[in-house]
């Protein structure tokens, strides 16, 4: 079932995504080559704790980490490590947010938050490491653009495909492949809640009617060759089969009266 957020619920999720936004700003300043994207991870959750929130992806479905660092090849969910980013590498920040924090006893917010239901937002860019290939960088500026194509369709009363479909024409436009496995979501009471968001139009998924009120992660991820995917070796994190670039932006948005508001920005 689609939960629709009401006025209240909405501003949580502002507030919750304007400090993840911050977060994400503040981590693509300091990306730089020589930096371990465990580093990455340790600054984000810091920063989240700063902030009074909670690391939305520590603990679920067993993730151990606040951030996902996903470099060149890899398209999500990759483990942060002590590997060290490189000059012309890309990395994919992907980080999701609760605010408020639940009222929990093994939080260190415990008493603090007065029992307020948490919602979740969810976010993610790729940020260039130093120079990069002019590949990598439309590859990059084309994933920004398929995530525009979409969010521009947003509207009460149209249907969902016309978000997927948008995104899917505007990538096959600039000429790379869309992962087809990792799809978008509905997202706030929930990390991940109905409704589905390909990034392609497929009669396998549902098509819904845009709502007011509905509040979604839409996610295209975009790759230079092909769109088959395969699990990383750290057992949590997708690549691509080929071992080709693989680049990723998402925000969560609201349906609004007129269009749709991003909620995950400064």
């Amino acid at each position: 079932m689609i939960k629709i957020k009401n006025e209240i619920e909405i501003e949580l999720m502002r507030q919750g995504g304007k400090i993840l936004a911050s977060v994400l700003f503040e981590l693509s300043k300091k990306i730089k080559p020589g930096l371990t994207t465990k580093e990455l991870d340790e600054l984000a959750e810091e920063l989240i704790y700063q902030n009074g929130a909670l690391p939305a992806f520590k603990g679920f479905d067993g993730y151990p980490n606040a951030l996902c660092t996903s470099v060149n090849n890899e398209i999500v969910h990759a483990l942060p490590s002590s590997r060290k980013l490189k000059e012309g590498d890309i990395i994919g920040l992907d980080l999701g947010v609760l605010w408020p924090p639940e009222h929990c006893a093994s939080c260190a917010m415990a008493g603090g938050c007065g029992g307020q239901k948490g919602l979740y937002t969810d976010a993610a860019l790729t940020v260039a490491v130093g120079k990069i290939s002019p590949e990598a960088k439309k590859l990059m500026e084309a994933t920004r653009g398929a995530l525009q194509a979409g969010l521009d369709k947003i509207k009460p009363g149209r249907k969902l495909f016309e978000v997927s479909a948008a995104i899917e024409k505007y990538a096959k436009g600039q000429g790379f492949a869309i992962v087809r496995e990792l799809i978008g979501h509905g997202v706030g009471y929930d990390l991940h809640e109905e409704p589905e968001i390909p990034n392609f139009v497929s009669a396998y998924f549902k098509d819904i009617t845009l709502k007011e009120g509905m509040t979604l992660a839409v996610e295209p991820m975009l790759s230079a060759g092909s769109y088959k995917i395969k699990k990383s070796k750290d057992g949590y994190g997708y690549e691509t089969e080929d071992g080709s670039l693989s680049a990723h932006f998402e925000h969560t948005v609201t349906v609004t009266k007129g269009g749709y508001e991003i909620l995950t920005k400064n």
